[in-house]
């Protein structure tokens, strides 16, 4: 049995309350995930758990190969996370959920715009993928999922949710936040029914480099364990995240 690294347990622990203050719950469905650099083995919230009860006990170990045992509590879309992670090397860290405005814009044909800091971040890095809206059970859905996710942040799942990716859990968390708001804001926007208007490319290179640099992220993601804490105050023994 694989032994699941006490500070990663802790980091998708923290994740997954995050994701749920952010309104990514939906029952116990939806998945966190995270590798360590170069590993074919990654760890991920079980399938019994929802993102707001999370605690780094309920993380299973998983392998990026289909052939591998499978933990009895990974959950049912694990070829998800198996087949990104094996098509994108520099990806450690995954989160799909049914975040409601994530879902609702991929059900549109709308393109992101940079209306806000946030959509200057996914602005032609997203990604859509329409060939079914079913749970992912199979390797070959996985498989053209993570075609679809290409080289970009993240793939809107038609009428499913999200997937966002990140180089750690904690860039994933944070874009899976990040997702949400810009799909909110847009989706107001569209419902204004006035003409709107949005960043410029010079502005989204600046944004990018500076809102959403390593640093800034790392801020971000020390702010939402900040805030789990003050929710769940049993976090804070968690340890480092």
């Amino acid at each position: 049995m694989t032994t699941v690294p006490a500070r990663l347990a802790a980091q998708l622990a923290f994740g997954a309350r995050m994701l749920s203050l952010d309104g990514h719950d939906d029952f116990n469905q939806g998945q966190i995930s995270a590798r360590m650099p170069g590993s074919d083995t990654f760890f991920i919230k079980n399938a019994l758990c929802g993102f707001d009860e999370a605690t780094p006990e309920q993380v299973v170990a998983a392998s990026v190969h289909p052939d591998a045992p499978i933990d009895p509590l990974a959950p049912p879309e694990l070829p998800l996370h198996q087949a990104i992670y094996r098509a994108r090397p520099d990806v450690n860290g995954i989160v799909h959920s049914h975040a409601p405005h994530t879902l609702v814009f991929g059900a549109t044909d709308l393109p992101v715009r940079p209306i806000s800091h946030e959509g200057a971040h996914f602005v032609d890095r997203l990604g859509l993928f329409t060939d079914t809206s079913n749970t992912v059970l199979d390797q070959e859905t996985g498989e053209a999922i993570a075609k679809a996710l290409d080289n970009g942040e993240g793939v809107l799942l038609r009428n499913h949710g999200g997937v966002v990716i990140g180089k750690s859990v904690r860039h994933a968390a944070v874009f899976a936040q990040v997702l949400e708001r810009a799909c909110r804001l847009q989706l107001l926007a569209e419902q204004s029914g006035q003409p709107y208007h949005y960043s410029t490319d010079t502005d989204v290179a600046l944004k990018r480099d500076f809102i959403y640099a390593d640093l800034s992220v790392r801020s971000y993601w020390d702010y939402a364990v900040r805030r789990v804490a003050r929710v769940w105050p049993e976090a804070a023994g968690w340890g480092r995240a």
